[in-house]
């Protein structure tokens, strides 16, 4: 949310970098939308990673990025410990068709953290060639990586 905090539209919005020219928008935008699957998928019990929403306002507007992260905090923040043990179904195109594994919503919680700690890193890469500054030096990186690898 840092971040979030210190950049403006232009910025976030911001796709000249290549190789893949994506910007910080569309990461954010993506990570909070696998997040939302998870979380629209509770009831049901059949969670559908191909199922994103992509509000594209989400991808150009730091102020709906901002809106979306709290949306999605806020919920994270109603579940329930004893819950994360619940059995769900995860469905998802893995290129050659929708595949359905047994997870339970822990696993599939912590598949969208180490999901969302890979778009932070290319995140970092599109901050560091657009000249912003990283809002922490451990953006990025994930909670377990020693902190003496980590550069500040």
């Amino acid at each position: 949310m840092n971040l979030l905090n210190t950049i403006d539209d232009k910025q976030y919005s911001n796709a000249s970098t290549p190789p893949y020219y994506s910007s910080i928008g569309i990461h954010m935008r993506h990570i909070l939308d696998v997040f939302d699957c998870i979380l629209r998928g509770l009831e049901s019990g059949v969670i559908d990673l191909s199922d994103r929403q992509r509000n594209e306002m989400a991808e150009v507007h730091v102020e709906e990025g901002i809106r979306y992260f709290n949306e999605i905090i806020s919920q994270l923040l109603t579940l329930e410990a004893e819950n994360l043990d619940k059995a769900v179904k995860v469905k998802d195109d893995l290129g050659l068709g929708m595949v359905t594994a047994n997870y339970t919503l822990a696993a599939a919680l912590i598949q969208a953290h180490s999901h969302a700690i890979h778009h932070f890193a290319s995140i970092g890469y599109i901050i560091a060639q657009l000249g912003i500054s990283l809002p922490d030096g451990d953006f990025g990186y994930n909670p377990t990586t020693p902190k003496k690898d980590l550069q500040n």
